[in-house]
C-alpha cells in the first residue's frame, strides 16, 4: 500500500485524477496543471477529449450509470493507479433519484484497488437541513447509513480503516461563467423563502480552495466552502437578473427564511483568500 501523504503539510506536485472535467472540472485541472502537478481525467463527452488533451490533461472517456461494464471499471482503476490524489467531482444530480451510492459504488472499488493515497470528494451544502440556523459541518454528519444519499456516499470515500486520506467539501451554489445567477430566477412570480439568505460559492473560489487542500495536503476534514456574505434572496435574484437585463422576480410579502451556510473551519484551515466574498459584487465576473 502506497504511504499516506502527510495531514497538513504542503506536497510537491504530484498527479492528481480528476473525475468529471466538467463546468468545475475542467478549469480545476486547468489551475492544476499550472501548479504544476500531472492531471489525469474523464470526461463524458467525445468533444472534451481533444480540449482536454490541448491543454495537458491524459484524460479517458467515461459514463457512469447503468451501463457501466466491468472492463470499463477495469480501466477506471487503470487510471487511477497511475495518481497519488483522486479528485471526485461527480454531482448528485447525474444520478437518478436515490441512485447516487450505487453510481460512485464503481468508483469506491477502483479506489480500493489502486490504492490510492488520497480522495478529496466534492460535495454540497444541500445535505443541511433548510432551517433558519447557522449550519457547520457537524449539522450532516456522513455516515454509510445515512438518510441523505450524498451523506452516505461521503461515507463511503472517508474510509473506515485508514486505507487513504480523504477530506469532503460541500460547496455552496455555484456561480461563475456560464451560471450566471441572474438567470436562475429571472421572470418568476410570487417566490417563497425571500427572507433566505443565499448560500453561494464563484467558480474562481471553487478552484481555488480544492486546488489549496490537494497542494497544502489538507486531509482529515469535513468543510463548508462558500461566500462569506449571505445576501437575501429577495434582494439577490432581483439585482442579478437586472444586471442582466432580464426581468428581475418577484417574492411574497410574507416569507420564510432559510439555512446560512457557515465556512469559518475551512477558512481556519485552508490558507486560501476568497476573491468573491461578496457575491453581488462578483456579478460582472459571472
Amino acid at each position: 500500500m502506497s504511504p499516506p501523504l502527510p495531514a497538513s503539510a504542503a506536497i510537491s506536485p504530484t498527479t492528481v485524477a480528476v473525475l468529471g472535467c466538467g463546468w468545475l472540472g475542467l478549469p480545476l485541472a486547468k489551475h492544476l496543471l499550472a501548479q504544476g502537478h500531472r492531471v489525469l481525467g474523464t470526461t463524458t463527452s467525445p468533444e472534451q477529449l481533444p480540449l482536454l488533451a490541448a491543454i495537458g490533461v491524459e484524460a479517458e472517456l467515461l459514463r457512469l450509470g447503468p451501463d457501466f461494464s466491468a472492463d470499463d471499471e477495469a480501466r477506471l482503476t487503470k487510471l487511477l493507479s497511475r495518481a497519488a490524489i483522486l479528485i471526485l467531482n461527480v454531482p448528485p444530480r447525474a444520478a437518478t433519484a436515490g441512485g447516487y451510492p450505487q453510481l460512485l459504488r464503481p468508483v469506491h472499488r477502483a479506489v480500493v484497488a489502486a490504492r490510492m493515497q488520497a480522495v478529496l470528494f466534492v460535495s454540497t451544502t444541500g445535505v443541511y437541513p433548510d432551517e433558519p440556523r447557522l449550519m457547520r459541518e457537524t449539522d450532516a454528519i456522513s455516515t454509510r447509513d445515512a438518510a441523505s444519499d450524498v451523506l452516505r456516499t461521503e461515507g463511503h470515500f472517508v474510509p473506515r480503516y485508514g486505507q487513504w486520506q480523504s477530506t469532503v467539501v460541500r460547496l455552496g451554489g455555484l456561480i461563475g461563467p456560464g451560471r450566471a445567477p441572474g438567470r436562475f430566477l429571472a421572470g418568476r412570480r410570487n417566490l417563497p423563502q425571500g427572507d433566505a439568505p443565499t448560500n453561494l460559492l464563484h467558480l474562481t473560489d471553487a478552484v481555488g480552495v480544492l486546488s489549496t487542500i490537494v497542494g497544502q495536503g489538507i486531509w482529515g476534514h469535513t468543510l463548508n466552502a462558500c461566500a462569506e456574505f449571505h445576501p437575501l434572496r429577495r434582494d439577490f435574484y432581483p439585482a442579478a437578473a437586472a444586471y442582466l437585463g432580464l426581468e428581475p422576480p418577484t417574492f411574497q410579502l410574507d416569507s420564510s427564511t432559510g439555512k446560512t451556510i457557515d465556512s469559518s473551519r475551512l477558512r481556519s484551515l485552508v490558507p486560501y483568500q476568497f476573491r468573491y466574498d461578496d457575491v453581488l459584487a462578483a456579478l460582472p465576473y459571472c
